[in-house]
């Protein structure tokens, strides 16, 4: 771990990042670190619990002369996603993340960093081990698996918390404020085929499409970055009525919640149409590159020979299969009528997988509309199941209802204004943060997100701003200082 990072201003936050970035904490497999927060709790002398489903909640009393104040919930989520690049050698389950500064970024060595919402984590850190800090009760919780599932935020039971206010820190643009985002919902679409055996006369190839820049399946849906397994399909297309191409396998993207930057097949076509796959394969790249140019630079689309697989799928299938995802939506399905800019519905088909008999389409499904949240997933249902697929919808999550006369929304945007000499956008997120959820069983308590400037989460371009994270600290302070008095 690099000294650097350490150094960096506020030393506290920074030092309670590297701590946390050294323990593995993939989605699922949160033990050692719920370990470590416990811990972490325990040696500061603080109440500590574990909930039934792995939360752990921290408590800490107000400081000194503020003990008239609302007691607040500060939260973010313990998991991270694991993404990396495809010629980096690393393994999450047992390496702690290899940081380091490029001027004001703080960076990972071809994985994910982690600062979704790993400094959300070290900020409340700092603020429960420290000993000078001006601050109301505190209720400290730290949820898991917020990004496979938000199993964490929907196992949490009413009446563990007594908050009035809660503070997510779990945005990624400093002059912003949360005050609203998304709900999803997971479509997986299943299917098996026989598999035949590969045809005579004809030459295997391995087709790739790497280099996309990923990123966030809600914030960055709507930037029109491309999807590796829709540009895959593209290039599959119209390759067995020209080609005889046959399909043995598929894989690409990986993560739900992370728009696919990878694909690869394995593909076998006739012999006597080499050449002319090649010219029109060619010509098609060079049109997707064309048009992904200024968005996608470091696009590559390559296709190398590789021996023979034993066998191909059944033709049948594979045009079902190539139809539905070329009809099904990926993007911005619907923009807010409400909000200016914000998307409100959009769908990530983020997993393709064909391989030994059977076929899996993971998509998700975010909106801020219950109602045009399932109009997509059924629209997505039809085309699947028109395909002879299997659809089951699960991890359904609703959203988070703005309120714009929000208590703690007036302080903030106040403090906002006096700290920065400029007023702070307020917005609802495309976006899965665990505030709707949380409101279900705490349906009175007065939520707010904020955090500070974070690129390219998801991806192993993630990067965490060093003079943003300074700013939202001096924001978080002053936060905790003008905290409501209760009301007698």
């Amino acid at each position: 771990m690099s000294t650097e990072i350490r150094n960096l201003e506020p030393k506290a936050v920074w030092n309670h990042f590297a701590d946390l970035n050294a323990v593995p904490r993939p989605s699922k497999k949160e033990e050692r670190v719920i370990q470590f927060m416990v811990d972490f709790g325990k040696k500061l002398n603080l109440e500590t619990s574990v909930d039934k489903v792995g939360n752990v909640i921290i408590r800490k009393p107000a400081s000194s002369g503020m003990e008239d104040r609302k007691t607040i919930v500060m939260q973010s989520h313990l998991d991270m996603v694991h993404q990396k690049n495809s010629d980096t050698v690393f393994d999450f389950d047992t390496e702690g993340i290899k940081m380091f500064v490029d001027g004001d970024w703080v960076k990972a060595k071809g994985t994910t960093l982690g600062a979704d919402n790993g400094l959300g984590v070290a900020s409340i850190m700092a603020i429960l081990s420290s000993e000078d800090i001006a601050h109301p009760a505190i209720e400290a919780l730290f949820t898991i698996d917020e990004e496979t599932g938000m199993t964490g935020a929907m196992g949490l039971e009413g009446g563990l918390l007594t908050g009035e206010i809660l503070l997510n820190l779990d945005t990624e643009e400093d002059d912003e404020i949360g005050i609203g985002c998304a709900g999803g919902v997971d479509i997986t679409a299943t299917g098996t085929y026989k598999q035949e055996e590969t045809p005579e006369h004809t030459l295997a190839f391995e087709l790739s499409v790497t280099g996309l820049n990923g990123g966030h399946s809600g914030m960055d849906i709507h930037k029109g970055l491309g999807n590796a397994n829709k540009i895959m399909n593209r290039l599959l297309f119209d390759g067995f009525t020209n080609h005889g191409l046959r399909i043995s396998e598929i894989n690409g993207g990986s993560l739900r919640n992370a728009i696919p930057r990878e694909s690869f097949a394995i593909i076998v076509v006739d012999t006597v149409s080499k050449e002319s796959f090649f010219l029109e394969l060619h010509e098609l790249i060079n049109e997707i590159k064309a048009e992904f140019e200024s968005l996608e630079p470091n696009l590559t689309i390559e296709l190398k020979e590789v021996e023979l697989p034993n066998y191909v799928m059944d033709l049948g299938v594979q045009i079902g299969l190539i139809k539905s995802i070329y009809g099904a939506l990926n993007g911005v399905y619907r923009m807010s009528p409400d909000i200016t800019d914000l998307v409100e519905t959009s769908n990530n088909i983020a997993r393709v997988i064909v391989k030994d008999g059977n076929i899996k389409i993971g998509c998700l499904t975010r909106s801020s509309s219950e109602t045009n949240k399932w109009d997509l997933a059924n629209s997505l249902r039809s085309i699947f199941e028109l395909a002879g697929f299997d659809v089951e919808f699960s991890g359904s999550y609703p959203g988070w209802l703005p309120n714009m006369s929000s208590d703690i929304l007036k302080v903030m945007k106040k403090l906002y204004i006096e700290l920065n000499d400029s007023e702070p956008h307020v917005a609802a997120c495309h976006a899965g943060l665990e505030c709707g959820i949380l409101g279900q069983n705490y349906p009175n308590m007065d939520m707010i997100s904020f955090g500070p400037n974070i690129r390219g989460a998801h991806s192993p371009d993630e990067r965490a701003q060093i003079s943003s994270t300074l700013k939202f600290w001096e924001f978080l302070l002053e936060i905790l200082k003008n905290i409501p008095k209760t009301k007698n």
